[in-house]
């Protein structure tokens, strides 16, 4: 029978047929935990009778949230993460990686077809790689840690098929926050989201991560881009492609279909305190702000850094604004150094950190006070996200990002010439 290619991943890994709706128990083929939520699953694995996890290969561990510790609390709790992994034979990455969902995926963690949690929302990233890739919650998670499976209601799959070229400047980004918009913060709830269409297709995996990663804010379960050429180029550099023939069937039955055309496609900010809140740059420009953020598992990748840099140029961002560029991971990080735009950035006058999520969750450092503004690449703009409840926070492209730090407001980064 026709299926979408989340029913033709959970058909595989079950070892039989199944479709959208149906309740069953599929073994993961990865579970990664981090120093926020680790900490709660590793005590619900041991209050489930857990003694060793089901494959220590299969776990993935880091630290990027709170990292360095930056309070005592936090250095307990990584204390007690670095002796379960001795203690169960885990590989941890530690602090020095960077962001747990891009250190997943460029260390070749994931692959075409496999079925990956973890405990934290934005783990659907990996659909970029064409794997089903969920968050869950720690009970969930303990429960996986011991027995390597876990209960799934198999969603319905919306389809998101967008064409076109976009303009100068102009991006995934973009793309995914007017999507979002159309589609809003639970119009997608408990689905996964597919992305297709000659756009996709063309779209590089940096794009497709950013895309994925955002399906959670229109409450999909997951996001996910068919494997094809571009995501074996990423992957098989990484010992992770597999070749598999992973597409819906051109009958597949979905909940519902979009269509998008991204030629005259604005750039995108999403206003407070909703993602779905999305208007054109137009709209806003001119909003003074405070801060501003080029980082997070959404958009902290080269590709995004280099973007940022291009509008950048020789310019000097405005004194009025704070500018905090934090890299995805250490990889990352390693090409932006070797590119010059590290230097770039700092000689312009931003704070260049460690790679780690930084404000993105407002638990760390960089944090907004009462009345402040943050024009942020990061993926949630609620109200007290990145510090103070009385603060907003902007969502937009780092073309924007850089556009608007280097004029103290909102900008349209097409304008910066």
């Amino acid at each position: 029978m026709a299926g979408t290619i989340t029913e033709k991943i959970f058909s595989a890994r079950c070892g039989r047929e199944v479709k959208a709706g149906e309740v069953v128990m599929a073994p993961v083929s990865g579970a990664m935990i981090h120093d926020i939520t680790g900490p709660l699953a590793i005590e619900k694995f041991y209050e489930m009778g857990g003694e060793k996890v089901f494959d220590p290969a299969k776990i993935i561990m880091l630290f990027d949230h709170q990292v360095p510790a930056d309070s005592l609390n936090a250095a307990e709790i990584q204390k007690k993460m670095r002796i379960f992994a001795k203690e169960q034979g885990i590989h941890n990455y530690d602090i020095k990686e960077g962001v747990c969902h891009q250190v997943t995926l460029e260390k070749g963690r994931v692959s075409p077809g496999d079925i990956v949690i973890g405990s934290d929302s934005h783990t659907c990233m990996y659909g970029a790689a064409g794997a089903f890739a969920t968050g869950v919650g720690s009970t969930d998670m303990g429960f996986a840690l011991r027995y390597g499976c876990l209960y799934f209601r198999v969603p319905e799959s919306i389809r998101a098929h967008v064409t076109g070229r976009f303009q100068k400047r102009v991006g995934a980004k973009d793309l995914i926050l007017n999507i979002i918009k159309e589609i809003t913060v639970d119009g997608a709830t408990y689905k996964t989201v597919e992305f297709t269409g000659d756009t996709i297709s063309s779209m590089n995996m940096a794009g497709r991560m950013t895309c994925c990663n955002m399906a959670i804010e229109m409450g999909g379960k997951a996001g996910i881009v068919p494997p094809d050429q571009v995501t074996r180029e990423y992957l098989s550099g990484r010992g992770a492609w597999r070749d598999e023939n992973l597409a819906s069937d051109p009958d597949a039955v979905y909940a519902s279909w979009h269509d998008y055309d991204v030629t005259d496609l604005v750039p995108q900010v999403a206003v407070p305190h909703n993602v779905d809140q999305v208007v054109d740059v137009t709209e806003v420009a001119g909003t003074v702000v405070d801060q501003v953020f080029i980082g997070s598992c959404t958009n902290g990748r080269f590709e995004d850094l280099q973007e940022a840099g291009e509008v950048l140029g020789d310019r000097k961002f405005s004194d009025d604004v704070r500018v905090l560029v934090i890299p995805a991971s250490r990889t990352e990080y390693l090409k932006a150094l070797q590119a010059g735009l590290i230097e770039q950035f700092v000689r312009a006058g931003a704070l260049v950190e460690a790679p780690c999520c930084g404000p993105c969750m407002g638990g760390s450092f960089g944090l907004i006070a009462s009345g402040e503004v943050s024009f942020s690449t990061s993926n949630r703009n609620f109200r007290g996200r990145q510090g103070s409840v009385e603060g907003k926070v902007y969502l937009g492209s780092a073309a924007t990002a850089a556009a608007t730090a280097i004029r103290g407001e909102i900008t349209d980064p097409r304008e910066v010439r």
